[in-house]
Formats: structure tokens, sequence, C-alpha cells
């Protein structure tokens, strides 16, 4: 039986770099074999259904997506208790103010761990906070001091390579997908 999937494909459609339509994405998972293919927004969020193992999985649509639309992308793939998992353990609080702060998940590649990107944050006091989770770091910052938040600093540590950032209501709506079925 398959289980309901989701991949995050890091660093497309972002800044001209990576352009690639969901017509095309879903069309290569489709030719791929999985089920159910479901794209969300640009910023390449795909839920399907299959059984492999995480790392499996990782790895097929990684080599998937690099022979069939020539984009080297990084994967990371979760199931639906997985992110039900990242929504439920949130810190207290979290997304609940979205008019005052800015709410992300950094989502890791394993074998990445929180604490190894807790590490490298250098959260700005009074502007942004930070907190470890499974497999996530959960990431706050003031909506009128974002010039002053560190987030930007995240991009140039060599951990932001083996993460996907989406923010809180993006990850809240695929729980949903997934969810749904």
């Amino acid at each position: 039986m398959a289980h309901a999937r989701l991949a995050l494909l890091r660093g497309i459609n972002v800044g001209g770099r990576n352009i690639v339509s969901m017509a095309d994405l879903r069309a290569a998972f489709d030719d791929e074999g999985f089920a159910g293919v479901r794209t969300y927004i640009q910023s390449g969020n795909v839920v399907f259904s299959d059984q492999r193992p995480t790392p499996q999985l990782e790895a097929d649509v990684e080599a998937m997506l690099d022979r069939r639309l020539g984009v080297p992308v990084m994967v990371v793939a979760l199931t639906a208790q997985d992110l039900r998992r990242v929504v439920d353990e949130a810190p207290p609080g979290f997304g609940e103010e979205p008019d005052d702060f800015k709410y992300d998940v950094m989502f890791l590649k394993h074998p990445m761990t929180a604490a190894e990107v807790m590490d490298v944050l250098d959260p700005r006091e009074g502007v942004d906070a930070a907190w470890p989770g499974i497999g996530v770091v959960y990431f706050s910052r003031r909506s009128d001091s974002l010039t002053r938040s560190r987030m930007s600093k995240v991009a140039s540590t060599e951990a932001y390579a083996r993460m996907t950032v989406r923010n809180w209501r993006t990850t809240t709506k695929l729980l949903q997908m997934l969810e749904e079925g």
C-alpha cells in the first residue's frame, strides 16, 4: 500500500534560477510512477503516494529531477506523520501572530540535525527567535524589523545547502493536503 508523501525541493523557481513549471514537475513524477501527484505553489512542494523508505525516495527523486528536468535539486521527503509531528511540536504560539511575525520552518536533510543548525544560527535578540525540533528548526522574526533579522545570514552558511525553508502557512497547507489524501 502506498503512503502519502511530501517532497520539498530546494532552490527551484527562486531568483530566476532553476525554473521548473509545475506541469513539468507533475509530469515527471507521474511518468516515474508516483500516484496522486499534486503540487502546491511554485516553490517545489510535491504531494504524492509512495512506499519507499525516505532515504531511497529522496535519492530517487533527486536523480529523476536531474535526469528529466536537468535540474540538480536537493530533496527533503516527509511522510504525513512526519509533517504532522512538525506542526504539532511547534513552539507554543508559533504561527499565531502572522501580522507581527514571519514564521519559517527549516526542513533539514538527514543526517544534519537541528543542534548543528542551532550552532550556526545567530538570532538577533528582540528580532529573531529559533527553536530546534526533530529534523527541523523553527524560526520567527519580527515583521517590523525584517531588515535587522539575521535570517538572511543563514544563507551564507554551509548548513544552508542541506535545508529547505517553508513559511508556516505553506507548512500547514501541505499538511492539510497530505491528510486529505
